[in-house]
């Protein structure tokens, strides 16, 4: 995870100074190859609330396990017990026949942004989610949602793991009121998931949790 800047000090050339910075596909290195951490890129119009534009509605959204703005706790990262975190929303307004459920992280330096978590089709009933969901394409509880692939490959929830020396990553957890139960299989992906909630969405809210590594 360390890159190094090798110079050539022949004729007619001459080696940097000591500590002289070089950039590297976004990285800063130095030449005791210490690294010195870049900021993650911040690009919150790269979310699907934002891509899928204002609604006419918000949802209150949290979660008992990290207040709003605060850590994620160990327990629901990549490295510790991949788990997802139990998450409750208000009410969508009236019409509302189903909710879908978006994680995603916009501060990775490469085609932002990560997603950790596709959940769809969850009955207009239901306003929380325990603790652990498991990774199975169609769910028991809540009964009848469906799992989309999320950045690694595979289906359901995968935790925070953002590059080790990076400033801390922020997970944007967003809950989506539709007005209609989405004609879409499980295993779906990010694009095909917004494809179809366009044009369906009432209201809308999220809670946001950090992490670094």
């Amino acid at each position: 995870g360390i890159i190094y800047r090798i110079a050539y000090t022949g004729a007619g050339g001459a080696a940097p100074g000591p500590g002289a910075p070089t950039n590297v596909q976004g990285a800063n290195v130095r030449m005791t190859g210490a690294r010195v951490p870049s900021p993650p890129a911040a690009t919150p119009a790269q979310l699907a609330s934002a891509i899928l534009g204002r609604a006419p509605g918000s949802l209150r959204v949290s979660s008992p396990a990290f207040q709003d703005g605060a850590r994620i706790p160990e327990t629901y990262v990549a490295e510790g017990e991949d788990v997802s975190p139990p998450l409750q929303w208000s009410a969508g307004p009236a019409g509302t026949r189903s909710y879908a459920v978006i994680m995603e992280d916009p501060d990775v330096r490469q085609d932002p942004p990560f997603v950790h978590w596709l959940l769809y089709n969850v009955l207009a009933e239901v306003t929380s989610l325990d603790e652990g969901v498991p990774g199975t394409p169609r769910l028991e509880k809540p009964k009848g949602a469906l799992q989309g692939r999320n950045e690694r490959g595979t289906l359901g929830y995968y935790g925070p793991r953002p590059p080790r020396g990076d400033s801390p990553h922020r997970y944007h957890f967003q809950v989506f009121a539709l007005g209609t139960v989405l004609n879409l299989p499980h295993g779906a992906s990010r694009a095909e998931l917004l494809s179809a909630m366009r044009g369906h969405v009432l209201a809308q809210g999220e809670t946001v949790g950090t992490f670094q590594r």
